[in-house]
C-alpha cells in the first residue's frame, strides 16, 4: 500500500504514532508525561503528546478514541473526533475523559489515543429556496424506529 509523507516534530520521548497492524487505519499515539496522571470519574484533561505535525493542505489528522480504554475503563475523548488542520502548527494535546465511576491513572507513555490522517474535501455552499424530496425527508434521531 502506499503511502504519503507527513512531516513531524516529536519533543516528546517516546516513539513516533505507528500503526498496530497492517490493516490498520489508525496509528497509536503516546502521552508526553513525565509522571502518571490520574482522572477521577468525570474528570477531562488535555494530555499532551509532544507532537508537531505538518499535514499538507487537503488533509486532516482525526484523533480518535482507543477502543480498549472505552470499553475497559471507560476512558474517551472529548471533541471526538478532534481535526487537527493542515494549518495548525502547535503541540498535539489530547482531551480525555473519564466516564467510569473509578479513577483512571494514565501512564507515561502509554497509548491514548489513535490518529487518522483522512483527505478532505472544501464546499461553495449553493443557496437554494428548496432541497429535492427523498422517501426520508426530514425524519431523523429514531426514525426508522427501534428494532
Amino acid at each position: 500500500m502506499d503511502s504519503m509523507q507527513v512531516k513531524i516534530l516529536n519533543r516528546s520521548s517516546q516513539q513516533l504514532p505507528a500503526y498496530a497492524t497492517e490493516g490498520s487505519a489508525g496509528m497509536d499515539v503516546r502521552a508526553d508525561i513525565h509522571e502518571p496522571i490520574t482522572l477521577q470519574p468525570l474528570e477531562r484533561q488535555a494530555i499532551p503528546t509532544g507532537l508537531f505535525i505538518e499535514l499538507p493542505v487537503g488533509y486532516e489528522a482525526q484523533i480518535r478514541p482507543r477502543s480498549g480504554l472505552a470499553l475497559k475503563h471507560g476512558i474517551s475523548l472529548l471533541n471526538t473526533p478532534g481535526t487537527i488542520d493542515a494549518d495548525y502548527r502547535g503541540e498535539i494535546k489530547v482531551i480525555m475523559v473519564n466516564l467510569s465511576h473509578e479513577p483512571y491513572t494514565i501512564e507515561p507513555g502509554e497509548r491514548i489515543c489513535q490518529m487518522v490522517v483522512a483527505r478532505h474535501e472544501r464546499v461553495q455552499w449553493l443557496e437554494v429556496d428548496q432541497l429535492g424530496d427523498t422517501v426520508r425527508g426530514a425524519g431523523g434521531f429514531g426514525h426508522s424506529g427501534s428494532k
